[in-house]
């Protein structure tokens, strides 16, 4: 059999993630697999605020457009990361089980004792007016209510270089995605996993996808036997959310779905960027059909006022790029 060419970006969690994929279909299929490590912009631009430079799209177009030139077979990625609405000729092929999809609130080594499912304990042990660092709009938005004297200053890098920065006194505080620190066994720095109900996740949050071309048949099939099927439907809800709302990776969009037999509920969420406005939804239906019921769950959030909220962050967002006057 052919070597099967999986591209991925190069930072910790990416590798792991595209080695996992390739543990799988070695173990499922017999494939030959091959690493090929791509640089993306948003991967140049290391230090560089997202918000300001197009969001996390620039941390896949370089592998989307490798898998489409033909220089990859395969792309993996943190389905978080991708686009709601996908460049033609490429589709998700298959995705692996999903990971704790919560948020967490990852304080410094010399408080690692400083551990609580009561977050009212963290937000105490944080202190007056703690600097929190995350780069995520959706985050800030949220938790604002729960921290409203917080700092919320931006950070970049690989999780190494987040760790060592909020160990070495820059912030207070991280937080970051828990699926990332426990597939990279930084579990334990996990101080506090974020109820849902607190901080909604961004959709396919936890979730590694692989993404294939359309007509590549023997790809397809390939990847479609490691595929967790309940991870794909849950996926495939929370993305129909964010196309129905017509949302990009950088707006304060949250989506989880949540499976119970054969019935799923959809939690959603847009949130003006100071948290001052809010449009939230949740829906239950079938689990055989989660493109409709993530479109009901977006239609709710219109409904709600979700675009409203979201065409004001657009316009802002537009003023910094300097798009408009």
């Amino acid at each position: 059999m052919s070597r099967l060419r999986i591209g991925t970006r190069g930072s910790q969690l990416a590798l792991f993630q595209a080695n996992a994929v390739a543990s799988l279909l070695r173990e499922r299929t017999g494939s030959d697999c091959e690493i090929v490590v791509i640089k993306t912009t948003g991967d140049r631009l290391a230090e560089a605020r997202l918000d300001e430079i197009g969001g996390k799209r620039l941390f896949v177009k370089e592998i989307e457009d490798a898998l489409l030139s033909g220089d990859v077979d395969i792309a993996v990625h943190s389905s978080k990361d991708m686009p709601a609405v996908l460049p033609g000729g490429l589709e998700v092929g298959a995705v692996l089980p999903r990971e704790d999809p919560r948020d967490a609130i990852v304080m410094p080594a010399a408080q690692a004792s400083t551990t609580a499912d009561d977050l009212a304990a963290i937000v105490l042990a944080l202190g007056q007016r703690p600097r929190i660092g995350t780069s995520s709009v959706r985050r800030i938005a949220q938790l604002i209510a729960a921290l409203p004297q917080a700092s919320f200053q931006p950070i970049r890098g690989n999780l190494d270089t987040r760790l060592r920065k909020l160990d070495g006194g820059d912030f207070d505080a991280l937080v970051l995605a828990s699926a990332g620190l426990r597939r990279l066994d930084r579990a334990a720095r996990i101080s506090s996993a974020l109820p849902l109900d607190v901080c909604v996740p961004a959709p396919g949050q936890g979730i590694i996808a692989i993404e294939v071309r359309a007509d590549d048949e023997r790809s397809r099939q390939l990847v479609a036997r490691v595929n967790d099927s309940p991870s794909g439907v849950a996926l495939a809800a929370e993305r129909a959310v964010v196309r129905r709302l017509g949302g990009g990776c950088q707006m304060p969009i949250g989506a989880i779905a949540q499976i119970a037999g054969s019935q799923m509920t959809i939690t959603g969420v847009v949130i003006a960027a100071d948290g001052s406005r809010a449009a939230r939804a949740t829906v239950t239906g079938s689990a055989e059909h989660p493109e409709k019921l993530g479109d009901r769950a977006g239609d709710e959030l219109m409904a709600r006022g979700a675009g409203d909220i979201l065409a004001e962050i657009q316009r802002e967002q537009a003023t910094v790029q300097g798009l408009q006057p």
